[in-house]
């Protein structure tokens, strides 16, 4: 054990006077040697349950983590504060791996990073045995946990052979950690794992700064550019979009419209992708990458303003998971997603065309029909989130569309009927623009055998325009009226629940037309809700520290800082660190240690600097 307290690691290393959350409880456990499975929504300080037990425990923490880049984040962090962090991954020469592996051997090294194919190879499996016999081994921490789970959106099937560190290693605590998993999930996490007496902590799932709006497409490019004109133009954001194809298109275009935009894909060269993400990463100042879900996890930017989403993700894990990349420093921010009816077909062809299991694409289609739901709903976008993991909510978020800006709800059974007699009548062979044309009258017969189905449909529509029509039909697959064939290129059919609409008497809509796609600005959207209620002190101090004239300087100073140190602005000081170095000016390097998220090893770094500028 080390002579110091959590409490003390917390203060002198990372620079924090106070656990937030369970964060004091978590490292208790883990510290006294049990296991623990954690859930804690993305910037909530997950890090520190596993950092800090791997500095007060004897021996190394081991951090089994899925991604390089977000070894290498971690790692670049760790270090800055004076931890002897290292990651061991193919990035590394083979020369590179055998110093870190010497360092281990001497005790060198207080966390390791490594990816979960390398620890569970037998030679690698020994060189823990051996490290277990001699320096020690603090803890495992199994990052990304829900990477276990054959049902979840970010399956990984080496992670269920990370059972072998509990058969090999049945002293040493394991610490599994996720952001995202539902209650299935969870229980496979613990099963798989073999976590059975593990203590298991559950956060709120909420991220009160979020801000949720769900938009049907309509020329997207033109809808995105407007949403980060009106409201971010200053800003970093992600935009989400399903292919490389659209990646490419989308970030030219915003790049013709005077935005720094960027691609991220697995299609560009290790070279573009880890240049576009220092670049991403370093900038100060607006920057947006446009990205497929290749780009994201582990990314610890805390100043990205929105996630957009160009196309609908795979499930509701998916979503919260990538729109949880916004907002890390508490502060507002916005996820917004335009959708279309043509995603579904597109994601549902990509399901049925897999190789999976018969039953994993079954598992697949109700998570993207549960999220349809979500995105068709009338309800608070907050609310049908934190449902579906299994957390509580009830009333209004006043922090999302459907809150901000209530739709209005319309009685269509008639339209109803309509629209599933011409899906009937032209034989289930057509998608929906087809049967539009069909109810508008716009279209003529695609064969002699259904003239004479279509004279009962034919313009018995031409109440709606195609706007409409298209939210009709949209909504009547998310409600299971109709369900897209993949087999036959997205032509919808009709459901054992359609059969039977003539017995129902009312069929609600939401009015998608009139509901309106107006974007606030920055400070009109973020009045009134209890997101911002959370961090409100932060915001106010941050609002009176940028009208200082010290704001700017010190910002220079970190920007020359971090330019010298080849490395993100927000690793050498957050924006809530200068924020009350601004507002309280200290004079001393006493007093600057008594600001949040100055340790000492930046007091060494940095403090006489610092205190060169405030007495100047």
């Amino acid at each position: 054990m080390s002579s110091k307290s959590p409490e003390e690691i917390l203060f002198k290393t990372f620079g924090y006077s106070d656990f937030r959350g369970k964060q004091k409880e978590i490292i208790d456990t883990v510290v006294s040697g049990n296991d623990a499975l954690i859930l804690m929504p993305t910037g909530s300080g997950k890090s520190l349950c596993y950092q800090i037990p791997s500095l007060v425990r004897k021996g190394v923490g081991i951090i089994i983590s899925p991604l390089i880049a977000l070894m290498d984040n971690q790692v670049s962090s760790l270090r800055h504060l004076g931890i002897n962090a290292a990651y061991i991954n193919s990035s590394l020469s083979w020369s590179e791996q055998q110093n870190i592996e010497n360092k281990l051997k001497k005790g060198e090294i207080d966390i390791l990073y490594v990816a979960p194919e390398r620890i569970v190879k037998e030679e690698f499996l020994k060189l823990i045995n051996e490290l277990n016999n001699t320096v020690g081994l603090a803890l495992f921490a199994i990052d990304e946990a829900h990477c276990v789970s054959e049902w979840g959106h970010d399956f990984r099937p080496e992670y269920r052979q990370l059972s072998v560190l509990d058969v090999r290693f049945p002293n040493i605590p394991r610490i599994a950690l996720t952001a995202t998993a539902d209650k299935p999930t969870r229980k496979e996490i613990v099963d798989r794992l073999k976590l059975d007496k593990s203590k298991i902590f559950i956060s709120s799932f909420d991220r009160q700064n979020i801000s949720y709006h769900l938009r049907y497409k309509d020329k997207a490019k033109q809808q995105l550019l407007k949403f980060i004109k009106t409201k971010y133009i200053n800003d970093s954001g992600i935009v989400y979009c399903l292919s490389r194809k659209k990646v490419e298109q989308t970030a030219e275009f915003l790049q013709r419209n005077g935005l720094n935009a960027m691609p991220y894909h697995a299609g560009l060269s290790s070279e573009i992708r880890n240049m576009n993400q220092k670049k991403f990463l370093h900038s100060e100042e607006s920057s947006i990458m446009v990205a497929t879900i290749a780009f994201g996890m582990g990314i610890d930017k805390p100043d990205v303003r929105f996630v957009a989403h160009m196309d609908l993700p795979k499930s509701m894990e998916g979503y919260y998971q990538e729109t949880g990349r916004c907002g890390r420093d508490g502060l507002p921010a916005t996820a917004i997603m335009f959708y279309g009816l043509g995603d579904l077909v597109n994601l549902k062809r990509f399901i049925e065309s897999s190789e999976k299991s018969e039953e994993r694409k079954r598992v697949e289609s109700q998570k993207l029909n549960a999220l349809l739901g979500f995105c068709e709903s009338i309800d608070c976008r907050r609310k049908i989130i934190l449902n579906y993991f299994d957390e509580e909510f009830s009333g209004s978020c006043s922090n999302c569309d459907n809150c901000i800006n209530p739709p209005k709800k319309w009685e269509g059974h008639i339209a109803a009927q309509k629209a599933l007699s011409c899906v009937a009548r032209t034989g289930q062979f057509f998608g929906v623009m087809h049967l539009i044309d069909v109810l508008l009258g716009n279209s003529t017969p695609r064969t002699k055998q259904h003239q004479h189905e279509l004279i009962k449909t034919w313009g018995v529509g031409d109440e709606y325009d195609k706007k409409k029509w298209g939210s009709i039909f949209r909504q009547l697959v998310a409600n299971g009226y109709l369900h897209a064939d993949i087999s036959n290129y997205g032509a919808l059919k009709l459901t054992t629940k359609s059969r039977k609409i003539s017995d129902v008497n009312e069929v609600w809509f939401r009015d998608d037309v009139t509901h309106s796609e107006k974007y606030e600005s920055k400070k009109e959207s973020n009045s009134g809700s209890q997101a911002r209620i959370a961090n409100e002190s932060f915001r106010e101090e941050l609002e009176m520290a940028k009208e200082q004239p010290l704001w700017n300087i010190l910002k220079e100073w970190r920007s020359k800082t971090a330019k010298e140190s080849d490395m993100p602005a927000f690793i050498i000081l957050h924006d809530r660190t200068l924020a009350e170095i601004v507002n309280k000016e200290p004079k001393s390097l006493s007093e600057l240690n008594d600001i949040s998220g100055i340790g000492q090893t930046k007091l060494d770094l940095y403090g006489a600097q610092l205190l060169t500028i405030l007495n100047s």
